[in-house]
């Protein structure tokens, strides 16, 4: 049996509140979290000395576009349709298989390295099988938990190959969990949306599925119900301008909404969304969307949440939007999100002692929510696996893979 102690950490919990423990072993047996208390038998067990660390559950990404990772920066001065126009129909027209493993590599490594220990990789630049297999290898390679979403560019208008979805629901293993990304009923003609939805039953897969009132339906949500296709296992991406009576049906169907606080302020998509979901009893989870345009770490986008939700959302509530909740809108709420003794060890060790956090323990909900950034997280740990220690990405290609992404940046921008 593998057996690792974290010993004597100051420990955040998500379940079944957010809840600090002062003095709080963590024991990790075979991937999993064993116990949680103080005082725990460290027979056998490797002891990780975690005084003056901040102990919690690894964030969970519900929304992000890993194949951009290259394309940092190249969309901030613009809105939503310059940045269709100019990654999706530009720059992503250009992208080879290389070019999609090389950002998948190293998007996931810059997950990992802030926290993310679960992201939600909604790829819509399937332009060949090839493409396919480089971005399930990029992130096999990695070591993150990955929900793998198989789509097609809202530029092409086209529904999921059937082939292709098949071919990732075969190669999805271990770390990796499939899902249909479709363009949807607010942006494709409703025969796809009935395509996409079909065959992510029959194969038994979740959709993800950007959403919004309009162009092509003012009502999306209430199209689904009237087509029977509205259902549980849907995450909807940003939704900002639906009205009340949408949020409504997706709180009762049981589906959930992904949230990009800092990608839909700068795109101007609409309004905040945290308040009106929360109000509306929509299951919610954080996202970073794309690096073009925001930050790749969750603690920038739990400081979006919090300062355009004034007396909406307190700091323990989006510290849990980051984690448990977004385990819950990912339909993996048994598996990780919180310390829960039976779940996966994804969790992450934050240095108490460093200047940005040093006497923030107080509330430490509310220092690291407002204060700690990707520099803090000294160790991460997936599945029991450790990726990051003593402050380091331990993934063994990490030069290779930056090289890969510099690599891409020349091949777009030249070509």
């Amino acid at each position: 049996m593998n057996r690792t102690l974290l010993r004597g950490g100051l420990v955040i919990d998500t379940e079944p509140t957010v809840a600090v423990h002062h003095d709080t072993d963590v024991l990790i047996e075979d991937g999993r979290i064993a116990a949680v208390g103080p005082g725990l038998d460290a027979t056998d067990a490797e002891v990780i000395d975690a005084t003056d660390r901040i102990v919690l559950p690894g964030f969970v990404d519900t929304h992000r576009h890993l194949w951009e990772t290259a394309l940092r920066g190249t969309a901030v001065d613009t809105d939503l349709m310059g940045y269709i126009e100019q990654v999706l129909g530009g720059y992503g027209a250009k992208y080879r298989p290389e070019d999609v493993a090389a950002g998948n590599l190293a998007g996931a490594l810059e997950c990992l390295d802030a926290g993310i220990t679960t992201v939600q990789d909604y790829s819509h630049v399937q332009h060949s099988r090839d493409h396919t297999d480089a971005a399930l290898d990029g992130l096999a390679s990695s070591g993150i938990r990955a929900v793998f979403g198989y789509g097609q560019s809202a530029t092409a208008g086209l529904p999921v190959d059937p082939a292709g979805m098949r071919h990732v629901v075969d190669r999805a293993s271990g770390l990796i969990t499939p899902a249909l990304a479709a363009i949807g009923p607010a942006f494709a003609p409703f025969e796809l949306t009935q395509a996409d939805w079909a065959l992510a039953a029959e194969l038994g897969a979740p959709v993800v599925v950007h959403i919004m009132s309009g162009p092509l339906a003012q009502y999306p949500l209430q199209l689904l119900q009237d087509k029977g296709l509205l259902r549980s296992a849907v995450l909807y991406i940003h939704g900002n301008n639906l009205p009340d009576s949408e949020l409504k049906l997706i709180a009762d169907s049981g589906a959930a909404v992904a949230v990009t606080p800092a990608v839909e302020a700068r795109m101007e998509m609409g309004d905040p969304m945290t308040g009106r979901l929360k109000a509306a009893g929509v299951t919610t989870g954080l996202g970073i969307d794309v690096v073009t345009t925001a930050p790749g770490d969750m603690f920038n986008a739990m400081r979006s949440v919090l300062a355009l939700g004034y007396q909406t959302m307190t700091a323990a509530e989006v510290l849990r939007i980051a984690t448990l909740d977004g385990a819950r809108a990912l339909g993996m709420a048994d598996q990780i999100g919180s310390l829960r003794p039976g779940k996966q060890a994804d969790l992450i060790l934050l240095r108490a002692s460093d200047i940005n956090l040093v006497g923030g323990l107080h509330d430490p909900i509310a220092t690291v929510v407002t204060s700690a950034h990707p520099g803090n997280i000294d160790t991460v740990f997936v599945a029991g696996n450790p990726v990051k220690r003593d402050g380091r990405l331990l993934h063994p290609a990490l030069e290779s893979a930056l090289a890969a992404v510099r690599s891409t940046a020349e091949h777009v921008h030249a070509a």
